[in-house]
């Protein structure tokens, strides 16, 4: 299975306005949209981190690059990523007339934050504290993206730094996550024995059954994340009001 954990960053949109506070602003008043500034991405469990931006190619090319893995990867882990980078990309995408990549599985490791626990903030750099991964790299704050949208070169090296260093953060919480992200993409669909659905690991032990209205399923926990799931075969099902061995 083929996990790219991706993160990107974006210009923010400009516009005329004449005041500060509920400004309800027509698109006539749109100077210029907001773009993709740059993405980093990796693949799970591999060392390289992959950075592209509009400083260090054209703002094509670098969408080339990006389209590519998500063409190649399986499933795709991001914070927030269902709402803002993946529909942000495809935006560039179709502006620039790319074909949809190839269909892949998305996990948004905010959803699984704000599903299962109730941190005060579901912030990825306080959450990632309170987990004692990291923390996000610190700038200047928003003038770090005008400087970038200028093309100054410092900014951009923090930039770069920034960008970079969420990834390294998301695959972190990511492998702290795991064991509770309870709609992982199925890992022995793509292994040759069964394995933890989650984590991928053949080290598991029985405990206990999962039981629907229909069927009686053996449970398991693996050793290596924490993570629960079944046999994908049955070893009972109901027959009128009884269950019943499967032979």
């Amino acid at each position: 299975m083929k996990i790219l954990l991706l993160d990107i960053e974006t210009a923010p949109n400009l516009a005329y306005v004449w005041g500060l506070f509920k400004e309800n602003i027509g698109t006539n008043q749109i100077a210029n949209s907001g773009y993709v500034m740059s993405w980093a991405a990796k693949w799970y469990g591999e060392k390289e981190i992959m950075f592209d931006s509009i400083m260090e190619s054209s703002p094509v090319k670098m969408l080339e690059q990006i389209h590519i893995l998500l063409d190649i990867a399986d499933v795709v882990i991001h914070y927030n990523g269902q709402s803002f980078d993946i529909p942000t990309l495809n935006k560039e995408f179709i502006i620039h007339a790319f074909a949809p990549p190839a269909p892949y599985k998305q996990i948004d490791l905010l959803k699984v934050v704000r599903e299962k626990f109730r941190f005060p903030s579901n912030k990825l750099d306080y959450v990632s504290q309170t987990l004692q991964i990291g923390e996000k790299v610190r700038h200047e704050g928003f003038e770090l993206w005008v400087k970038c949208m200028a093309r100054d070169v410092t900014a951009w090296k923090n930039m770069k730094k920034y960008n970079i260093h969420d990834v390294v953060l998301l695959e972190q919480l990511y492998t702290r996550l795991m064991p509770w992200i309870t709609n992982h993409p199925n890992r022995s669909a793509y292994a040759e024995k069964p394995v933890c659905t989650n984590c991928g690991a053949s080290d598991a032990f029985k405990r206990g059954y999962a039981i629907t209205r229909q069927s009686k399923y053996q449970r398991y926990q693996c050793r290596s994340c924490g993570g629960w799931f079944r046999s994908s075969k049955a070893i009972a099902k109901t027959t009128g009001e009884r269950m019943v061995s499967v032979v």
